[in-house]
């Protein structure tokens, strides 16, 4: 990447306000991504009747075929995307690449939303003039480098202006963090509630079985091991069901595995990566959320829009978000038999279904959309302190 000089008069309308204040979403990005980037990518488009645009900048292993779908998601969304390819943890080539990126597209925001990000954010803003912004999304996943990739997160976003949470309870563990209170905002998470609008009435139950539904990534702390447990329980009771569950990632090889090997294999699907994520979901009768750790998933709120009830574990920022028993079921965590019940309570009982479905739409339009959520980051962005600094 070269870096082209900024005109002075280019300069001089920024600082005046009348050249739109460049946001620069950046993050860590393998394969086709994960909940975050459903707002990432629609950020750009709900800011361009204010006076800040925005731009994405993902970080990616070379050769990742699925960052190609995220290219045509950024296209769908109107959403300006670069992409960086990078070998290593931490290449000082790629900041280089970034430096010379903000300078020419004139960044003054940088919105960082995961530790590498952040900690870029830190390194580049004292040369680059920026001012710091992250978007906490949860720490969940557990691997052998996520306590170093979290301390390194942790300590970074102490350092940014302004710091936003999607659920409550990743608030709270940002102020225990040190955090100031006027730093902190609360935004959960959003949805587009025209995009995801139902479009077709869902099939009677009469000659086929009910579907319940999962999403996610492949991973331990999204629990499918437990679901899967549960689904068979209700299979062994007679219950006519059948189980389909979208996702990639590492425990891919293990699920197929273990549902191939079960007695109810013909009701048990691993569906992959499904691109078209509202026909997935009319497809769905139930959606159940079995994580063991969550912030706010987008998927959950997905559900509530397109209205397929949902039951969900009280994993984090969801317990606190949902309304047990009017615009979803909550059960605990980590348990087959809590979420077996609660998963036979809307097997039998049709009307439920259709309560919880109609109240978690409504819920969603007044509480959840996306020109809502945006309106409050345009509020964050005019927080930041001091004018927008030129480059």
């Amino acid at each position: 990447m070269s870096s082209g000089p900024v005109s002075r008069s280019v300069l001089a309308a920024a600082v005046a306000g009348t050249e739109p204040v460049h946001v620069l979403h950046v993050r860590i990005a393998t394969g086709t991504g994960g909940g975050p980037e459903k707002t990432i990518l629609a950020s750009p488009r709900h800011l361009e009747n204010t006076r800040y645009r925005a731009s994405v900048l993902y970080l990616h292993p070379p050769g990742d075929v699925g960052h190609e779908v995220l290219r045509r998601r950024a296209a769908e969304q109107r959403c300006p995307l670069t992409s960086i390819p990078e070998r290593l943890p931490l290449d000082p080539r790629t900041l280089v690449r970034i430096a010379a990126h903000c300078r020419r597209e004139r960044v003054r925001i940088w919105h960082g939303h995961d530790y590498k990000s952040n900690l870029f954010g830190v390194l580049l803003a004292p040369a680059l003039g920026l001012q710091l912004v992250t978007t906490v999304h949860g720490w969940v996943r557990h691997t052998s480098r996520t306590p170093l990739y979290y301390a390194i997160d942790r300590l970074a976003i102490r350092r940014y202006d302004q710091v936003v949470c999607v659920s409550a309870d990743l608030e709270r563990t940002c102020r225990e963090l040190g955090i100031k209170e006027r730093k902190l905002s609360l935004i959960e998470n959003a949805i587009d509630t025209e995009y995801f609008r139902r479009r077709t009435e869902r099939a009677p139950l009469q000659g086929r079985p009910l579907v319940i539904g999962a999403a996610g990534r492949l991973s331990e702390e999204k629990g499918f091991g437990f679901l899967i447990e549960a689904v068979e329980a209700l299979l062994d009771a007679g219950h006519d069901l059948e189980l389909r569950i979208a996702g990639e990632g590492e425990l891919e090889t293990r699920l197929r595995a273990r549902m191939a090997s079960s007695r109810h294999a013909a009701r048990l699907k691993l569906l992959g990566f499904v691109e078209d994520t509202r026909a997935l979901f009319e497809s769905f009768d139930v959606f159940a959320l079995s994580s063991l750790r969550e912030g706010l998933p987008n998927v959950v709120l997905e559900a509530m829009a397109m209205e397929v009830p949902v039951l969900a574990t009280r994993s984090g920022g969801i317990d606190a978000f949902a309304r047990d028993g009017e615009d979803a079921l909550l059960v605990e965590t980590g348990s087959s038999e809590a979420l077996r019940g609660g998963l036979e309570r809307l097997v039998r009982d049709e009307e439920l279904r259709r309560r919880l479905a109609s109240t978690a739409r409504a819920r969603i339009e007044t509480d959840c959309s996306f020109e809502r959520r945006m309106r409050r980051m345009v509020e964050v962005y005019e927080r930041l302190p001091g004018p927008i600094p030129a480059l």
